[in-house]
Protein backbone atom coordinates (compact mmCIF):
# COMPACT_ATOMS: atom_id res chain seq x y z
CA UNK A 1 0.00 0.00 0.00
CA UNK A 2 2.83 2.59 0.93
CA UNK A 3 4.24 1.57 -2.41
CA UNK A 4 1.41 2.31 -4.07
CA UNK A 5 1.06 5.48 -2.52
CA UNK A 6 4.48 7.19 -2.98
CA UNK A 7 4.49 5.50 -6.58
CA UNK A 8 1.20 8.14 -7.24
CA UNK A 9 2.76 11.31 -5.87
CA UNK A 10 6.34 10.69 -7.73
CA UNK A 11 3.87 10.22 -11.04
CA UNK A 12 2.22 13.11 -10.47
CA UNK A 13 5.91 14.75 -10.09
CA UNK A 14 7.52 13.76 -13.09
CA UNK A 15 8.50 16.41 -14.92
CA UNK A 16 9.76 18.28 -11.83
CA UNK A 17 13.49 19.12 -11.60
CA UNK A 18 15.67 17.55 -9.13
CA UNK A 19 15.23 14.99 -6.44
CA UNK A 20 11.38 16.77 -6.39
CA UNK A 21 10.82 14.25 -9.11
CA UNK A 22 12.60 11.26 -7.31
CA UNK A 23 12.71 11.23 -3.66
CA UNK A 24 9.25 11.19 -2.47
CA UNK A 25 9.48 13.54 0.51
CA UNK A 26 10.47 16.53 -1.83
CA UNK A 27 8.27 15.15 -4.53
CA UNK A 28 5.03 15.06 -2.08
CA UNK A 29 6.10 18.53 -0.82
CA UNK A 30 5.93 19.94 -4.24
CA UNK A 31 3.06 17.74 -5.28
CA UNK A 32 1.32 19.31 -2.10
CA UNK A 33 2.36 23.09 -3.54
CA UNK A 34 1.81 22.46 -7.27
CA UNK A 35 -2.12 22.02 -5.80
CA UNK A 36 -2.29 24.90 -3.64
CA UNK A 37 -1.34 26.89 -6.72
CA UNK A 38 -3.33 25.33 -9.23
CA UNK A 39 -6.49 25.74 -6.67
CA UNK A 40 -5.31 29.57 -6.38
CA UNK A 41 -4.60 30.02 -9.77
CA UNK A 42 -8.01 28.74 -11.37
CA UNK A 43 -9.96 31.69 -9.58
CA UNK A 44 -7.07 34.13 -10.67
CA UNK A 45 -7.60 33.54 -14.09
CA UNK A 46 -11.69 34.62 -13.94
CA UNK A 47 -9.71 37.84 -12.55
CA UNK A 48 -7.32 38.22 -15.72
CA UNK A 49 -9.99 37.50 -18.11
CA UNK A 50 -12.55 39.81 -16.81
CA UNK A 51 -9.30 42.66 -17.15
CA UNK A 52 -8.90 41.64 -20.27
CA UNK A 53 -12.25 41.81 -21.27
CA UNK A 54 -12.88 45.41 -19.49
CA UNK A 55 -9.44 46.83 -21.20
CA UNK A 56 -10.79 45.23 -24.70
CA UNK A 57 -14.47 47.30 -24.18
CA UNK A 58 -12.43 50.32 -22.91
CA UNK A 59 -10.34 50.67 -25.84
CA UNK A 60 -13.20 50.10 -28.14
CA UNK A 61 -15.21 52.68 -26.00
CA UNK A 62 -11.97 55.25 -26.86
CA UNK A 63 -13.01 54.94 -30.43
CA UNK A 64 -16.90 55.61 -29.59
CA UNK A 65 -16.48 58.69 -27.20
CA UNK A 66 -17.68 57.32 -24.20
CA UNK A 67 -16.41 56.44 -21.06
CA UNK A 68 -16.14 52.73 -20.40
CA UNK A 69 -17.65 53.47 -16.90
CA UNK A 70 -20.49 55.73 -18.44
CA UNK A 71 -21.05 52.72 -21.44
CA UNK A 72 -21.97 49.97 -18.21
CA UNK A 73 -24.21 52.82 -16.24
CA UNK A 74 -26.13 53.35 -19.84
CA UNK A 75 -26.04 49.71 -20.65
CA UNK A 76 -27.63 48.82 -16.97
CA UNK A 77 -30.01 51.71 -17.82
CA UNK A 78 -31.63 50.47 -20.61
CA UNK A 79 -31.82 46.59 -19.58
CA UNK A 80 -29.57 45.62 -22.15
CA UNK A 81 -28.26 41.83 -20.51
CA UNK A 82 -24.86 41.70 -21.92
CA UNK A 83 -21.98 40.27 -20.19
CA UNK A 84 -17.89 42.13 -20.41
CA UNK A 85 -17.41 38.74 -22.29
CA UNK A 86 -19.61 38.96 -25.28
CA UNK A 87 -19.23 42.93 -25.22
CA UNK A 88 -15.47 42.55 -25.91
CA UNK A 89 -15.89 39.93 -28.49
CA UNK A 90 -18.43 42.39 -30.05
CA UNK A 91 -15.64 45.28 -29.64
CA UNK A 92 -13.14 43.05 -31.59
CA UNK A 93 -15.63 41.19 -34.41
CA UNK A 94 -18.65 43.28 -35.06
CA UNK A 95 -17.82 46.97 -34.53
CA UNK A 96 -20.90 48.22 -35.69
CA UNK A 97 -23.34 46.36 -33.36
CA UNK A 98 -20.90 47.53 -30.62
CA UNK A 99 -21.79 50.97 -31.77
CA UNK A 100 -25.38 50.30 -31.67
CA UNK A 101 -24.91 49.09 -28.02
CA UNK A 102 -23.21 52.53 -27.53
CA UNK A 103 -25.80 54.29 -28.60
CA UNK A 104 -28.70 53.02 -26.90
CA UNK A 105 -26.44 53.32 -23.58
CA UNK A 106 -26.24 56.99 -24.59
CA UNK A 107 -29.91 57.37 -25.19
CA UNK A 108 -30.69 55.40 -21.74
CA UNK A 109 -28.41 57.43 -19.98
CA UNK A 110 -30.28 61.15 -21.42
CA UNK A 111 -33.65 59.93 -20.62
CA UNK A 112 -32.76 58.50 -17.12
Amino acid sequence: MRHKRHKKIIDKASGYWGRKKNVFSRAHEQVMKSGQYAFRDRRRRKRDFRRLWIARISAACGECDIKYSQLIDGITKAGIQVNRKMLSELAIADMAAFKAIVEQARTARTAA
